[in-house]
């Protein structure tokens, strides 16, 4: 009866699904080729999914449970690995069995924002209808260990997870947490001197205090030796993001000694818990390093504590045996980028506003990661490419926007892109009481900056490529960090 209600339940939810999707037909085509469309829609479906729905008899920890959690939430939930308790073990996960399994049904956990039906990444962490169903089974029919021996969970290397490092850069300055129950955001810089200029493959960001770094953005500031007398000067660490970017580039001494901006290479490490950094097949990427030199973390997120803590974390540095063969490229579409969006970022307030930004493609291109950015009023993100012939590329679709949690999302090989075609982005706003995130209350109108001059209160709307001119044969290359492609 129990194996019966499962299948009645996922069923359910498909239904629902269809019913929507037959609602969008009907007001876009003939209704009549519609409703017969999808009602052999409907009756493929069932057939087809049907077998996948069904459960087994006795669901158990070692058997079904166990690859569930150890492929999905071990990685976070283990000592030093960010969130607040283990899932590596039976009595682990035996005893918050309930709360994993309401969790996973309303999709808080594992945190993925990008729908996988829509476009599938590297290292993504989504649950299935039937992993679903099998959690609350097992809870349901008493939490089983089952027979045998419990499988190990995953290794996790407590430092790099790439080897020895060349060079390690770490915090200036031990981090202060106070322990007030809120989240924390912060701007700060870490200079380091090397003796030469050299080129570097990989940035690796460790988090000292796993348990309270939650992401992490980081630049990479290079100046020219004569430009900068001491990459030291200036405080490290800026804690009142909500102030102007200006003014704490200023305190962090971000500027040359003429007052004259270095170079700045974006988005070279970014962290969060559970997620690789992106590391690319040999010949690909790289970045030179000058011998005066700062990573520049624009955002700093460390989650709440009830106690005072500190950090001290750090970044690894791999050297490149020269310059790449294939530098990586970067187009930042909307606010500050190449493409402007329309209509103008002003969200009034009580207001729910679309946008959107596009921007045609002047060569054949290979794509390797996307990264979509909104802030704290963002509802909805998704971006396609139309090509020349009309063909349409899913990119990426996140339903539901959450600001805390902002991959770096890499496809699983290299997606081209031809030259004339129109890469489309929209974005949803919600600048109404019923968004939780939103940061006034009541609500004020949020308008995005127009330099570079910005606070967390204001907002965006970014689309970042970082892309490839194309060759022959790269939408064969996998971007998996297990690849045997790659030359570590």
């Amino acid at each position: 009866m129990r194996n019966e209600k499962h299948v009645i339940a996922s069923a359910a939810r498909q239904s629902q699904f269809l019913l929507r999707l037959l609602q969008s037909f009907f007001l876009r085509n003939d209704g009549f080729i519609s409703l017969v469309v999808l009602l052999m829609l409907f009756s493929a479906c069932g057939k087809l999914n049907k077998s996948d729905l069904e459960l087994p008899e006795k669901v158990t920890f070692n058997e079904h449970i166990a690859p569930i959690i150890h492929a999905n939430c071990s990685a976070c939930h283990r000592p030093d690995g960010g969130a607040p308790f283990q899932m590596l073990t039976y009595r682990d996960v035996a005893k918050r069995a309930k709360m994993i399994r309401d969790v996973t049904a309303d999709r808080y956990m594992p945190p993925w924002p990008a729908d996988p039906h829509y476009r599938s990444f590297v290292g993504e962490r989504y649950l299935t209808e039937r992993q679903i169903a099998l959690l609350a089974k097992w809870v349901e029919d008493g939490r089983e260990e089952g027979d045998g021996n419990s499988p190990q969970p995953p290794y996790f290397a407590s430092g790099s997870v790439f080897g020895e490092p060349d060079l390690v850069v770490p915090f200036q300055d031990s981090v202060f947490i106070k322990g007030d129950n809120l989240d924390k955001f912060m701007v700060m810089k870490v200079p380091f001197e090397i003796p030469k200029d050299t080129f570097v493959r990989l940035i690796e960001f460790v988090p000292g205090n796993r348990e309270l770094v939650h992401h992490m953005n980081g630049h990479l500031i290079t100046y020219d030796f004569d430009q900068k007398t001491d990459v030291f000067e200036g405080q490290h660490i800026v804690t009142d993001v909500d102030g102007s970017t200006m003014e704490t580039y200023k305190t962090l001494s971000i500027a040359n000694d003429d007052g004259s901006f270095p170079t700045l290479t974006p988005s070279v490490s970014n962290y969060l818990p559970g997620v690789l950094p992106a590391i690319y097949p040999g010949g690909i990427g790289s970045y030179k390093v000058n011998r005066k030199s700062a990573f520049l973390i624009k955002n700093m997120h460390y989650g709440p504590t009830p106690i005072d803590a500190f950090d001290q974390s750090y970044f690894n540095v791999f050297y490149a045996d020269g310059p790449p063969k294939r530098p990586i490229q970067e187009w930042m579409l909307g606010t500050l980028g190449i493409s402007e969006v329309k209509p103008a970022l002003v969200v009034p307030p009580d207001t729910i506003m679309k946008v959107e930004t596009n921007f045609t493609v002047p060569q054949d291109v290979s794509l390797l990661t996307i990264n979509p950015h909104m802030h704290l009023i963002g509802r909805e993100f998704k971006a396609w490419a139309t090509t020349p012939t009309g063909e349409e590329i899913p990119l990426i679709s996140i339903p539901k926007w959450d600001f805390r949690w902002q991959y770096f999302y890499t496809f699983h090989k290299m997606l081209k892109i031809p030259k004339g075609s129109v890469i489309h982005v929209e974005g949803v706003y919600d600048n109404t009481l019923d968004n939780p995130n939103n940061p006034y209350d009541p609500p004020k109108t949020v308008v995005e900056p127009i330099n570079r001059d910005m606070k967390t209160t204001d907002e965006m709307f970014q689309f970042i490529i970082t892309y490839l001119p194309y060759q022959i044969g790269d939408e064969n290359i996998s971007l998996a960090p297990n690849s045997t492609e790659f030359k570590q």
